[in-house]
C-alpha cells in the first residue's frame, strides 16, 4: 500500500511528526512517499519562502524511520506523483481548499479507486506559530536592549 502526503515542512516540528506518522499507520505494511515543496512552489501558495533550504528539509524528512521516500517537487501538479508513484492514498490536510491543483488530484484517485484521507493539524503547533513566536521574541529583546541604553529601567524589570 502507497500512502502519499505533501507538505512545506519548513522548521520541523511535532506537527509535522503527528502527520508523517499517522500517515504511516493508515495501513500494516505501508509505504510512505512524502512531497516536499521547493521554495518556488510555496511562493504560489504562501507569502513567504521557507525559512530552511528545500535541500536540507528533504534530509530532515528523510532522517524520519516512518518515512520511506521523499521526493522534492517544483509544480503545484499532485497528479504527476499519484501516477509515478502509483499512491493508493493520498493524506491532506484540513485546510486542502478547492483549487484546481486539488481538485484535479481528488478527481485523478477517485476515477482510479484511490482513497483520499483528510486529517485534522496538531493544535500543539504549526510553522507559522514558530516564525510569530521568534518574530515576538526578537521584538521584545530589542525594546528591552534600546530601554536598557537609555536607562529608562534596570535588568531586573525585565527579568522573564
Amino acid at each position: 500500500m502507497k500512502i502519499y502526503t505533501v507538505g512545506t515542512f519548513d522548521l520541523l516540528h511535532v506537527g509535522h511528526l503527528a502527520l508523517l506518522e499517522y500517515s504511516k499507520k493508515i495501513k500494516l505494511d505501508s509505504f510512505l512517499i512524502v512531497g516536499v515543496a521547493s521554495d518556488d512552489v510555496v511562493n504560489l501558495y504562501k507569502p513567504n519562502i521557507p525559512v530552511i533550504p528545500l535541500e536540507q528539509r528533504v534530509e530532515m524528512i528523510s532522517a524520519l524511520k516512518c518515512v520511506d521516500k521523499v521526493e522534492p517537487y517544483y509544480e503545484l501538479n499532485y497528479v504527476t506523483a499519484c501516477k509515478q508513484f502509483n499512491v493508493d492514498i493520498f493524506v491532506i490536510g484540513e485546510d486542502w481548499g478547492s483549487k484546481p491543483h486539488n481538485l484535479a488530484v481528488e478527481k485523478y484517485l477517485n476515477d482510479n479507486g484511490k482513497s483520499i484521507i483528510k486529517i485534522k493539524y496538531n493544535p500543539r503547533t504549526s510553522s507559522t506559530k514558530i516564525k510569530k513566536d521568534i518574530v515576538s521574541q526578537f521584538k521584545y529583546d530589542k525594546v528591552v536592549n534600546q530601554m536598557l541604553n537609555k536607562k529608562l529601567f534596570s535588568k531586573k524589570h525585565f527579568i522573564k
